[in-house]
């Protein structure tokens, strides 16, 4: 058996692989820290693409009466034993693509990416976006995102609670 199938049956992908399904819930954002800016249904599908080797988040909810979409996909690199991940949407990112990775060894599905903010034409800020998954059980997941300022202060920025649809 290949480190991939072993993962695929008992480890890491087995994680990814147990988030395939459909999920709906509530998506709440905030923009300042503890000032929460909207709260809206999100409806998700997760799907296992290119034989088990990564899942695709993809989803659509809305801000403020809005509709934005996104796709994320995840994935696990056996050989630097850690998670990374691509992320797009409408709303939070632009026409860019993040690419985020997670800590080496870590047994948390989370992920650390950047982005940059232009304050004013000579002024370019650095800042980390780092998304979260939290298995509450096989029914019930919160993904997180918190937004990382140039100076390091985390906080959450986008909240989502899944629940499974069967």
């Amino acid at each position: 058996m290949s480190k991939f199938e072993e993962s695929l049956s008992t480890g890491k992908h087995k994680l990814l692989q147990s988030l395939v399904g459909n999920w709906e819930g509530v998506t709440k954002t905030w923009f300042e820290p503890g000032k929460l800016a909207d709260e809206s249904p999100m409806k998700g599908t997760i799907r296992s693409v290119l034989g088990g080797r990564f899942i695709m988040h993809e989803y659509k909810g809305s801000m403020d009466g809005k509709p934005y979409e996104g796709i994320t996909t995840f994935g696990y690199e056996l050989g630097e034993d850690r998670f990374h991940a691509s992320y797009i949407d409408s709303f939070h990112y632009g026409a860019s693509i993040m690419l985020l990775n997670g800590v080496p060894g870590s047994e948390k599905l989370s992920v650390l990416g950047s982005y940059s903010y232009k304050v004013s034409p000579e002024e370019v800020q650095h800042w980390g976006w780092r998304i979260e998954i939290d298995i509450v059980d096989s029914d019930n997941v919160i993904i997180t995102i918190f937004n990382i300022t140039p100076t390091g202060e985390e906080a959450k920025g986008v909240e989502t609670v899944y629940k499974r649809v069967k």
